[in-house]
């Protein structure tokens, strides 16, 4: 699965950062600013805080509903759910994380395409560097939790549409129903 994989890969060198940034501490009795952990935030659900009514005005069954990462209470540095269209030719991935637009730029694994403005958020739209099929494109968008990625993947034998401008199409009927 393609989501796993990104996820999985992002986790990984997060997990470097996070121990790079390392905890505050006292210098000559001024207090240095700790970094909070990704870890630590509460970040926005889609799994269980998209309402079924925006999922249908986006187009999405919310019958369809798969869950690729929700743990069940606490903070998370990511939530993950997913949804098909009636006609079942591809899925939407709603990302939801405490990581950030840089750390999606700085990701050696991540070709960015463009830039593009999601309701007032400047964000990229990417593609994962292995998938040499273009068979899913990424819109991301920062948060005061983080950022937010729409992702689309393509997974039917019919000819396939722009995956970008349809992942830019469902990150726009999304962003109002998310927090800033």
């Amino acid at each position: 699965m393609h989501t796993a994989d990104v996820l999985r890969t992002t986790l990984g060198g997060l997990a470097v950062l996070a121990l790079a940034t390392g905890c505050g501490s006292s210098v000559d009795g001024t207090a240095t600013t700790t970094a909070k952990s990704t870890d630590d935030i509460q970040v926005f659900n889609p799994c269980t805080q998209l309402s079924d009514d925006v999922l249908r005005r986006m187009g999405l069954d919310p019958a369809t509903k798969y869950v690729t990462t929700d743990p069940p209470e606490g903070p998370a540095s990511w939530r993950v759910c997913g949804w098909y269209p009636p006609e079942h030719k591809y899925k939407v991935d709603v990302m939801s994380t405490s990581h950030t637009l840089a750390e999606t730029r700085a990701n050696s694994k991540v070709t960015i395409l463009r830039e593009v403005t999601i309701g007032s958020r400047n964000g990229v739209i990417s593609q994962d560097k292995s998938d040499t099929q273009g068979d899913s494109c990424y819109v991301s968008f920062p948060a005061e939790q983080g950022m937010f990625e729409i992702a689309v993947g393509w997974e039917s034998r019919a000819q396939k549409p722009d995956l970008c401008e349809l992942a830019v199409k469902h990150a726009k009927d999304l962003e109002p129903n998310l927090p800033k």
